[in-house]
């Protein structure tokens, strides 16, 4: 009898994030269309988080694989250093058209924890090469920008870092602005600024993804962000998580006036088909590289940088994010939250419920220690229920793809309020 994908992979595989002594053995996968998964079983699960914000605009979506497949009969693979090619060269026009209008100038990475890498390295070097010695980056507390080096000294959550943290970049800390502290922020952003020699400041625009989906302040943004601008502190969004759609706009960044100066940009920008990821800048950090010495040339690479594949993907996929369809999918998928959100916010086992664009998060009121490994619990119910979902901690959250059906989005909320009475 031939052994289950589960079985197989337990002999040479080593998952992400997984405690492999005490985890489950994990799920086979081998179809997925539309919002659904389907299991070696037969089983079907609804990926309520679109697999980790990636395949927006729904798994296998025709249009896109078929963007991909005719790109393989093309153009596979090339060197990206002294070639270029017409996906890249139309990626980059069409993305340009949606980013907010300083950006002008965008290289290529593989992935999320990588774009940022670039683009703290860039403002490293943007302020070297002007001759200026800043050593030191700001970020959120509790914010998660992946995990490389300079990604993860930005990132302030110790359970994913805390091996490291002896060999991290120096980085200072501030609260992400709420209403009611905002100005608090900004002062000691202010004092920050004085004390140390800023070269950036990295942060995940209004919402942080593996904080378990806190948001915050538009206007405490802007106020920060203006102060960075005021003292040539670069100012660098991780729209990795918040990019392409997901908060109402097609960047969180449009919710404030003040552009930043470099933007990190991946999962959704090639919907979930291929691996890449971009990081954007402005003309000005780009001309700071531009000199007779070589030296000051940005010497960062990777193998796939452009690769023809991944950029026919992303083409495909920002057509269909700017199609009428998938906008009003946006709009109809947001006033479902809100309306379930409405039924269950007072719910005696909620302490907060919250809402931007497709995404969806609530706040358990409950102890941990009193209810054990609540995360597994959870997601357990969910599984059980056909329902992919990753609760954060006590934070439950959907992050649905744009196609997701009224009927499918009944069925995860019909879970999380079967899951209220049982914990």
């Amino acid at each position: 009898m031939k052994n289950s994908l589960s079985q197989r992979d337990q002999r040479h595989l080593w998952h992400p994030l997984t405690q492999h002594k005490n985890s489950a053995p994990p799920i086979g996968i081998v179809q997925a269309k539309g919002a659904v998964l389907y299991d070696e079983q037969g089983k079907e699960y609804l990926d309520g988080i679109a697999s980790w914000y990636t395949a927006m605009y729904g798994h296998c979506n025709a249009t896109i694989t078929s963007k991909v497949a005719a790109q393989m009969l093309k153009l596979d693979q090339i060197v990206f250093t002294g070639f270029t090619h017409e996906p890249a060269v139309e990626l980059s026009e069409k993305l340009m058209a949606i980013l907010p209008e300083n950006q002008q100038k965008m290289f290529f990475n593989d992935n999320g924890s990588t774009a940022v890498e670039a683009a703290i390295k860039m403002a490293l070097q943007f302020h070297h090469n002007k001759g200026e010695k800043k050593d030191t980056l700001i970020a959120f507390e509790n914010g998660f920008h992946g995990d490389t080096f300079g990604a993860m000294s930005v990132s302030g959550l110790s359970v994913y870092n805390g091996p490291f943290e002896d060999f991290f970049l120096k980085v200072v800390r501030i609260p992400a602005p709420q209403k009611e502290n905002s100005a608090k922020v900004l002062a000691v952003l202010q004092q920050l600024i004085s004390e140390n020699d800023c070269a950036a400041f990295v942060y995940e625009p209004l919402v942080q993804g593996a904080a378990g989906m806190k948001f915050h302040s538009s206007e405490g943004l802007e106020a920060l962000l203006k102060l960075c601008k005021e003292n040539n502190v670069l100012t660098i969004a991780d729209e990795v998580m918040t990019g392409f759609g997901k908060t109402g706009k097609h960047f969180a960044s449009e919710y404030m006036e003040t552009a930043p100066d470099i933007m990190c940009l991946s999962k959704a920008l090639t919907a979930g088909m291929m691996a890449m990821s971009i990081t954007s800048c402005t003309q000005e950090v780009f001309n700071a590289f531009l000199d007779d010495d070589i030296s000051k040339g940005f010497f960062h690479a990777h193998t796939y940088s452009a690769n023809p594949l991944a950029c026919a993907a992303a083409i495909a996929g920002i057509d269909l994010l700017t199609s009428k369809a998938i906008q009003n999918d946006s709009v109809r998928i947001n006033e479902q939250h809100l309306q379930f959100t409405e039924k269950i916010k007072v719910h005696s086992k909620i302490s907060e419920v919250r809402v931007l664009g497709v995404i969806l998060a609530i706040d358990l009121d409950v102890k941990m220690e009193r209810y054990g490994d609540l995360r597994n619990r959870l997601f357990n119910h969910f599984m059980e229920r056909g329902v992919y979902l990753r609760p954060l901690g006590n934070t439950i959250y959907i992050l649905p793809p744009f196609v997701t059906s009224n009927k499918q989005l009944e069925s995860i909320y019909t879970a999380i309020k079967e899951v209220l009475e049982i914990i």
